[in-house]
């Protein structure tokens, strides 16, 4: 069946929303990862959190700042829409890396998103986020230096050209 103009229009408003999730936690922008999230939604990460959605963006963009640095991927997204509701999986890699002593961490998380999502007043956002850990590792790593432009806020060069969640 050929998807009409509005269902490919829906499907990428919702991975477009998946991806600025990502944007969000690594970029340390609760105002982007709140536009994520509808106002009563729930979002499951346990054992670590269970609350709303946009509690989980001000824990998580709190709890990254113990970290040098991390990376968010999603991969593998599939939507299945149904009027105004739909659901997806996201395939995630998360990378993370953390100073202990003299030691450099590094966190790695192979995870999937399951949403259920809604589309309210015109804006499609989630209702409802299980974060499923498939496995992952940590281990010493040997850091590599990145660019000094590379920031966890707004002073990224990536906000010159990107404005907000919909600009």
């Amino acid at each position: 069946m050929t998807p009409t103009p509005q269902q490919v229009a829906d499907k990428l408003a919702i991975t477009d929303k998946i991806y600025r999730y990502c944007r969000s936690v690594d970029r340390l922008d609760v105002a982007v990862g709140h536009s994520v999230f509808h106002e009563q939604s729930h979002a499951d990460f346990s054992p670590g959190y269970v609350g709303t959605g946009r509690g989980w963006i001000d824990y998580i963009c709190e709890k990254h700042r113990e970290f040098l640095h991390h990376s968010h991927q999603v991969t593998n997204v599939i939507i299945e829409l149904d009027g105004e509701r739909a659901g997806s999986e996201s395939y995630v890699y998360a990378s993370l890396q953390r100073q202990e002593g003299d030691r450099v961490l590094q966190h790695e998380f192979w995870a999937r998103y399951v949403d259920t999502w809604s589309k309210q007043g015109g804006d499609w956002a989630i209702d409802r986020r299980d974060c499923i850990v498939d496995y992952g590792v940590i281990r010493e790593v040997t850091p590599l230096a990145g660019s000094p432009r590379s920031t966890r806020d707004q002073t990224d060069p990536s906000y010159a050209v990107l404005k907000g969640p919909l600009d």
